[in-house]
């Protein structure tokens, strides 16, 4: 029986990362927050020769407007922009619909461009902010992403995260011709780049704490083995091949340990790896499938599914070898548990007699709430400022990416140009 149960969930595994080639995501918001905030983006003015490297006020308004929680107003429909905060009158913004209204100007530097912007209150009739933020010309879309998360935070309080990237496995081909693909991009989906390709499958990639490097499963050798990958120079280094299943990697909040679901002894358990050394603690030890550990933020426990109650359910055990708490006990099964920044709540993966559906268990109150109505929906991942989650779904038989905010109220659909994406994980910020 365990066997079986074992080929099952790796079976899944494999069904996950198998399809057509990941591309340029498009991200379209699917279900927005009735009674979205009206902003106002106005152009950004280049004040450099020829013309202007990079639409920065356009991608703001994109970003803010596919979070869902804001109606941008068109371009069509702005008076004339200020030239500077001195010069804002709140009448007109107000006539068009605006409650807050985002000005700048770009001032090319020696070697960089220098974003000025500032944020209003139209309603309030107020500056709530003015900002300057210095980039490199070749990372001015980035600079809008950094823009992007100032103004979401003066007009809602929380953190943006649309600095942050993700990574995503694609695959191309059918059959004996498929190709793997590790690939990151930015939030929106741009500037996709490929750091790694294989003919056997690639899963569970997860970024370090300091956005640098990633660790992820690969089959390359014919076998599941975990690599840690940096993002930036491209190299590569073996982890974990140990005899039968490596799988599962998760980093500590610290970054320096590794967490892990190692059959090394037989039954897959959970393991944890000091990444300086390469020593190996074993922290579970049962006959039962012990995987998928996630770290609290503090570091001092680990969430992870295991079937030890007959079919696979979510536990809680605090380091280094506390007792084994079970948290889930709705839905036929639970896994793939990822856990929120705060640290107050799990995002797992529900099954059911609909399928796999993602929900929320609030850890204090014990509350879950479904926050997908798909019927395959997998591999959840929370943004760095947890107010959304990024997930595996299908659409129409294709493998596309969903994301869905913390309350189950904004929906995304991230879907490559061609061929599926599959298992997303958040960068931080």
């Amino acid at each position: 029986m365990k066997n079986r149960i074992l080929q099952v969930w790796l079976l899944g595994f494999l069904l996950l990362a198998v399809g057509p080639a990941a591309a340029v995501l498009e991200v379209t918001v699917t279900e927005g927050v009735t009674g979205a905030i009206p902003v106002a983006v106005a152009p950004f003015a280049w004040e450099g020769p020829g013309s202007t490297p990079e639409d920065v006020g356009q991608i703001v308004g994109a970003n803010l407007a596919r979070s869902g929680l804001f109606d941008v107003i068109g371009r069509e429909r702005l008076p004339r922009a200020p030239d500077g905060p001195a010069d804002f009158l709140a009448e007109p913004w107000a006539a068009a619909g605006a409650e807050y209204l985002v000005i700048g100007r770009m001032l090319p530097e020696e070697e960089r461009v220098l974003i000025e912007f500032h944020v209003f209150d139209v309603l309030a009739n107020q500056r709530l902010g003015g900002f300057r933020i210095p980039v490199p010309v070749e990372m001015l879309r980035r600079g809008a992403h950094r823009v992007s998360d100032i103004v979401y935070e003066q007009i809602t309080g929380d953190k943006g995260a649309f600095s942050a990237r993700i990574a995503y496995v694609g695959v191309t081909g059918q059959g004996d011709d498929r190709q793997f693909t590790l690939e990151v991009a930015d939030s929106d989906g741009a500037n996709p780049r490929t750091l790694f390709r294989s003919n056997q499958p690639i899963m569970s990639p997860e970024w370090a704490p300091d956005g640098r490097d990633l660790v992820y499963v690969s089959f390359e050798n014919r076998r599941s083995e975990v690599f840690r990958h940096n993002v930036e120079t491209g190299v590569r280094a073996k982890l974990a091949g140990f005899p039968g299943i490596n799988s599962a990697p998760t980093w500590s909040p610290d970054g320096r340990r590794l967490a892990l679901s190692l059959s090394r002894d037989g039954t897959p358990n959970l393991y944890v790896m000091d990444l300086e050394t390469g020593g190996l603690t074993q922290v579970t030890r049962s006959n039962s499938i012990d995987t998928e550990p996630a770290w609290s933020p503090d570091g001092d426990s680990l969430f992870f599914t295991s079937d030890r109650a007959g079919s696979p359910q979510i536990y809680q055990m605090r380091l280094p070898g506390g007792a084994a708490q079970r948290l889930t006990f709705e839905g036929s099964s639970a896994g793939a548990a990822t856990v929120s920044p705060d640290g107050k709540s799990l995002v797992y993966v529900q099954g059911g007699e609909g399928g796999l559906r993602l929900a929320r268990l609030d850890l204090e109150t014990r509350r879950v709430t479904l926050l997908t109505k798909g019927r395959y929906d997998k591999s959840p991942s929370f943004a760095p400022n947890g107010s959304m989650i990024i997930y595996s779904a299908t659409d129409r038989g294709r493998g596309i990416l969903g994301s869905v905010s913390r309350d189950g109220r904004v929906h995304q659909r991230l879907a490559a140009r061609s061929g599926d994406v599959r298992e997303p994980a958040w960068s931080p910020l």
